[in-house]
């Protein structure tokens, strides 16, 4: 029987069960940072399969894939801004997803589709543009670490955005499948690549271009309705005349470059205008 005067010895955790309780909770990640990242290789996966379809022949499904690619793109980072979970890892998968989503896979579609009709010249557009993708969005991470912009700044990319160049590369593909024939193989794929390496440089350039993810103008509560149907009809036409309305989206975006390059100018020489840092 134990002596009633023995000294009370408390007990002491073993110190290797208590670091490794510890590393395991540290080797827990929450789940918000799981599913923007799980959105993002989705994204690359359709990608990379629309890739393989052009290879295979099977270009409209190619050139849906890319779509689909784009619009993953588009939300990854709002699922991560609504749960929470940003992260510098899933934003610096964000960024290889973008260079193999819209750069790799439509110089490639692409390149099936017509460059190879005209050989060499037609790979070295593709790696032209691959190339011009992948120094945007470096020159895009280079700029959100960099010195604030004014508040006016933010309603404007620093050239074509990766999402808009793919589906502005893929131009040549939406027209031949309204059924308009340029020409012949070699005609229409030295002008494919023409019109690459010109996405190529929009990318790369400066020019300013309007940014739909900052997109602030109040509308009128008489113009809601006709707003509303304007982008219902636009989502029908899709759905309809998918390469017709691709087509014609495509040249207002063109458009729509000449008239935020005018609105980038008017803010400039507006007093209360900064000069962009960076």
């Amino acid at each position: 029987m134990a002596s009633p005067f023995q000294p009370f010895e408390p007990a002491v955790p073993d110190y290797e069960d208590e670091m490794a309780a510890r590393a395991g909770e540290r080797r827990r990640i929450p789940v918000r940072h799981i599913v923007p990242n799980l959105v993002t290789i989705v994204a690359i996966c359709a990608g990379m399969t629309g890739m393989r379809l052009a290879f295979e022949g099977r270009f409209e499904l190619a050139v849906g894939l890319v779509i689909v690619a784009a619009l993953l793109d588009g939300i990854d980072g709002r699922i991560a801004r609504m749960l929470k979970g940003q992260s510098r890892f899933g934003a610096e998968m964000d960024s290889l997803a973008d260079i193999v989503n819209f750069g790799v896979v439509p110089a490639t579609v692409l390149y099936a589709f017509s460059l190879h009709n005209v050989g060499p010249t037609g790979w070295i557009a593709a790696l032209l543009y691959v190339s011009t993708c992948a120094l945007r969005l470096a020159r895009f991470n280079t700029m959100l670490e960099g010195p604030k912009r004014p508040a006016w700044q933010t309603k404007f990319f620093t050239g074509v955005p990766a999402p808009a160049g793919a589906g502005l590369a893929l131009f040549p593909v939406y027209l031949s499948f309204t059924g308009i024939d340029i020409g012949e193989p070699r005609l229409t794929a030295a002008l494919s690549a023409v019109h690459l390496l010109l996405v190529g440089f929009l990318m790369a350039s400066r020019i300013p271009t309007w940014s739909g993810k900052t997109i602030s103008v109040r509308v009128r509560r008489d113009y809601v309705i006709p707003v509303m149907l304007g982008v219902v009809l636009y989502i029908v036409l899709l759905a309809t005349f998918l390469w017709e309305t691709l087509t014609v989206t495509v040249a207002a975006y063109y458009v729509s470059i000449f008239f935020s390059l005018r609105d980038y100018r008017r803010h400039l020489r507006m007093p209360e205008a900064e000069p962009e840092e960076g």
